[in-house]
Order: structure tokens, then sequence, then C-alpha cells
């Protein structure tokens, strides 16, 4: 059944909402777009966030889609992934938390230095699965379940949750920015020692999940 307008724009409205709603809570990529944004710039937080916004927009499709069996192989692997990240997370923390305080707020890097930030934090992000989870629990808290397996559908909501997912990554880096010129390198490296700590304890909770 393929939707109407009306019912278009309702699902590209739910889509961006849930986007928005997935990406808000504060957790290790929030940090690591704060950080990269006050360190090296608006542009390097937005391509740290933008790779979040990926990998939602990627559980979204597979949710919309339909696609069970991948859902399933991700869920049943959660447990290497999870330690994985949990890896990965432990070294930006130490990277971060060791990382000499700059004189200047730096400026954005070059195409490929933003490319490599939105790969690794899609890959991050990807180590997750159990977000396959919750995009299947909010879609049936909207309603949604009956375009499941729908492809226009599917393309819309994806669309939406990139596009809501996106927004907040914007806002958070061009918020942000603002305060790169009233922070010295004292309070850098107050901010690596504290994100890099945090980083670290989400890496070793990680590791814990993986364990069990």
């Amino acid at each position: 059944m393929c939707p109407g307008r009306r019912a278009v724009l309702t699902l590209f409205a739910k889509g961006f909402a849930l986007g928005l709603a997935i990406a808000a809570p504060v957790g290790p990529i929030g940090l690591l777009c704060i950080r990269r944004t006050l360190v090296d710039g608006p542009a390097m937080g937005l391509a740290t966030g933008l790779g979040a916004a990926t990998a939602d927009a990627a559980y979204g499709a597979v949710a919309g889609f339909g696609l069970a069996v991948v859902a399933d192989a991700m869920i049943a692997g959660q447990g290497w992934l999870a330690g994985a990240g949990g890896l990965a997370l432990l070294w930006l923390g130490w990277r971060t938390a060791t990382a000499a305080p700059a004189m200047r707020a730096a400026d954005a890097g070059g195409a490929r230095s933003l490319l490599l930030a939105w790969g690794t934090t899609t890959l991050l992000t990807l180590a997750n699965p159990a977000t396959i989870l919750s995009f299947a629990a909010a879609f049936a808290a909207l309603g949604l379940g009956e375009w499941a397996g729908d492809g226009t559908a599917a393309l819309v909501l994806v669309l939406g949750v990139f596009l809501g997912s996106g927004a907040w990554w914007l806002g958070l880096s061009l918020t942000v920015s603002r305060l790169r010129t009233r922070i010295g390198p004292a309070a850098i490296a107050w901010i690596n020692r504290l994100g890099g700590g945090a980083l670290i304890l989400f890496g070793l909770a990680a590791l814990y999940t993986a364990a069990g």
C-alpha cells in the first residue's frame, strides 16, 4: 500500500521526531561531538554527529523495511559488537584524556579528516545493535507497524530519522562552537580529562555488557 501525500508528511514528521529523540540523550557520541567542536571546530563536530545520524538511519532502515533477518543477525552478534565498541571507546577516551591542549581552537580539518570523523563515528554507533530494538519499539508506539516492509514508507521514515538526528547534531555543534573563543588552554585540558574519563567509563560499561 503506497502512502498518500498526507500519510507521507505524517510519516516524515514521525521519523524526524524519532531521529531527534534518539540523538538527543547525552552519551559517548554527544561527548565526542562537543569535544571535537571545541577543539577542532564546528565542521568536525558536525561530521561526528552526522556519523551518528547515518547509523541511526541505517538502523531505522532495518526496522522500517522489516529486515528481520538482518536485525536478528546483528542482535545475535551484539556481544562482540559491544566489545569492539567498548575497546574503541577506551582508546578514544585515553587519546582524549591525554591530549595536550591547543593554544587556540583548531580550524576545521580537510575533507579527509572530516570523512574520517564521520566514518569512525558511524562504525562506533553501529556497534550498538540493541538500537534496532529501540527503533522497533518506537515504530510500534508511533503506530508505524502497518507500514513495515513498505518501500516508499520506509524511505520516508529513514529520511525523517536522518534529518531529525542531523538537525540535533547541527544545533549542538553550532551552539558549542560559540564557546570556542571563550575557552583557554587550561579549560581545554580539563575538558579533555573529563571527556576522556567519561568515554572510558562508557567503554568499560560496553565491555561489561559484552561480557554478560
